[in-house]
């Protein structure tokens, strides 16, 4: 070979030949970014589950009783005792929830009960480290795509936004249908087959949209715009109905009624019931209203938070690139702004296809890109800690004193605990948080479902608290021995209070800005005795 090569050089000197560097990722070296696959990995299970234990605050009762307080009834219900132990909302009686997401933490809690390690700081955290890793698949997942889409430097920028988002943060570890759905549009979105996708499934990224809406059927209004684009580009439409479409929409339908009508114990459609209460009766009504325009003017904003400059500007650059994207963004927020009953959770699915936009746009910064990144991380990280350590605690700390009476309730004589929240309906966790037969109860408020006059439990107490109260315990060996309530309301019943010798054992901070029945912070009330205080708490005698 040496001779070979010495009689095809000409002249005396022997030049390197020099090659061209190839910019293709394919033949990058890995160590060119400091964000290799398994640093990412890490990195992303690592951020999660730091996330997850520094979210300590209430968001909104579904986050408890369309989840966790399903699956705690489902496991440890005891129907023989005296008490009955676990609650569902109207929503289950009438069939509009299906069980398959609930099923999950159910399976979980089982297996802790049968290896005997039920405890109830288990049940609280373990079904949320989970949510966790899944969420932090998402993110790995979602690193991966941009990066196949648009280079290192710009996944780069792109896991930044996603990973600082202070909703994100508030939401993604949380047991919220809302939160599994973003989740795994996440996952069924590194599937799609976006433009310049050089990987994607059509029956990996469909199977994943059809759980999507097993879990929370308004996934389809996201993926609805999606599936119209590919079934618009795919060449063999045909195969496309009857080899995936068909299929994996048939199977998922039929395998969510299945589990539904086991558990309902009759035949029960979860998707129809969903559509007819929600659309054809407007019944979500019932839980607030706002103005169509509530999206555009407040819900967005607020959701994408210090993002919005950044994705205005990425909008401004990609728009062309990702039309696609951008048109699902505006197509969710336009149909959910249809519907009169309106929430920021309801668009949280859309903030991923929000981040590429803003990914873009960072990476195109120049002059003022580490500025931009600092301003964003700076003012997302105090949005993020205000929101997941302080507003809104009370009702996770409430409960973790009340579960310190399951002791008294297990070992003490008669009367035995009973407490009373007298508080919004679904203001707080249940049995799912205190994990023990005591006997609970609250203001109920369900929905008008067709009855003339109707006025709920939760409306008919507020209207005339005293009055209530007078006629719902008559006789004093009626009363329960603790009550929980907002301090909004004690003035108002502070004559009941005196006259019952109630004590107050516990105040817990709740929020700085109270509105409307939600006062500032929540007391424990206990009947006849001061009970010890927690720290920042106090008792004193009436």
């Amino acid at each position: 070979m040496e001779n070979i090569r010495t009689r095809l050089t000409f002249g005396n000197k022997v030049e390197d030949v020099k090659l061209r560097k190839r910019k293709s990722q394919l033949y990058s070296k890995e160590d060119e970014s400091p964000l290799n696959d398994g640093g990412v990995v890490v990195f992303s299970v690592a951020f999660r589950v730091i996330n997850c234990f520094l979210v300590q605050t209430s968001f909104v009762p579904d986050e408890y009783w369309q989840s966790l307080e399903v699956s705690h009834r489902m496991v440890f219900e005891y129907p023989l005792t005296f008490v009955t132990y676990g609650y569902v909302t109207w929503e289950w009686k009438e069939g509009l929830r299906g069980f398959t997401y609930p099923l999950f933490f159910a399976f979980i809690y089982k297996l802790l009960y049968f290896i005997n390690y039920d405890s109830v700081h288990l049940l609280i955290w373990l079904p949320r480290i989970i949510q966790a890793l899944f969420a932090a698949f998402a993110d790995v997942k979602f690193f991966f795509l941009i990066r196949r889409l648009e280079g290192c430097d710009v996944a780069k920028w792109t896991f930044f936004c996603h990973m600082c988002s202070w909703f994100s943060w508030y939401c993604c570890t949380r047991t919220l249908t809302n939160s599994m759905e973003t989740t795994i549009t996440c996952l069924a979105l590194s599937y799609f087959p976006l433009p310049g996708s050089q990987t994607h499934s059509s029956k990996i990224y469909l199977t994943l949209v059809a759980l999507a809406v097993v879990v929370r059927p308004t996934a389809l209004i996201v993926w609805f715009p999606l599936v119209m684009y590919h079934f618009w580009l795919e060449t063999n439409k045909l195969k496309l109905i009857t080899l995936n479409l068909v299929p994996i929409g048939a199977l998922a339908v039929v395998i969510s009624t299945v589990i539904d009508c086991i558990f309902y114990e009759k035949w029960t459609m979860v998707q129809f019931n969903f559509l007819k209460f929600n659309v054809f009766h407007s019944v979500a009504d019932f839980y607030g209203s706002h103005p169509w325009h509530w999206y555009f003017t407040q819900g967005f904003a607020v959701v994408i938070g210090p993002h919005f400059p950044l994705f205005l500007h990425g909008c401004s650059i990609a728009y062309k690139r990702y039309t696609i994207l951008l048109a699902v963004v505006v197509w969710t927020i336009g149909v959910y702004s249809l519907l009169p009953h309106k929430e920021f959770r309801f668009i949280y699915p859309v903030l991923p296809f929000c981040m590429i936009f803003c990914g873009i746009s960072l990476a195109n910064l120049k002059t003022w890109r580490r500025t931009a990144a600092f301003i964003l991380l700076v003012s997302n990280l105090v949005a993020a800690l205000y929101t997941g350590l302080v507003h809104q605690r009370g009702p996770l700390v409430v409960m973790g004193y009340l579960q310190t009476l399951c002791d008294v309730s297990s070992t003490s004589t008669p009367p035995q605990p009973d407490v009373l929240f007298l508080m919004p309906c679904h203001s707080t966790p249940y049995y799912s948080h205190v994990h023990c037969p005591m006997k609970m109860r609250f203001l109920e408020c369900p929905p008008d479902l067709g009855e003339e006059g109707y006025v709920d439990e939760a409306d008919r107490f507020y209207d005339d608290p005293l009055h209530w109260l007078r006629t719902s315990f008559p006789y004093k060996s009626f009363l329960p021995t603790h009550l929980v309530l907002f301090d909004v309301l004690e003035k108002d019943i502070s004559v009941f209070l005196q006259g019952n010798k109630f004590v107050r054992t516990a105040e817990i901070f709740h929020t700085h800005f109270p509105e409307g029945r939600v006062g500032g912070r929540e007391g424990c009330k206990n009947k006849g005795h001061i009970s010890n205080n927690l720290k920042d708490t106090f008792g004193f005698a009436i």
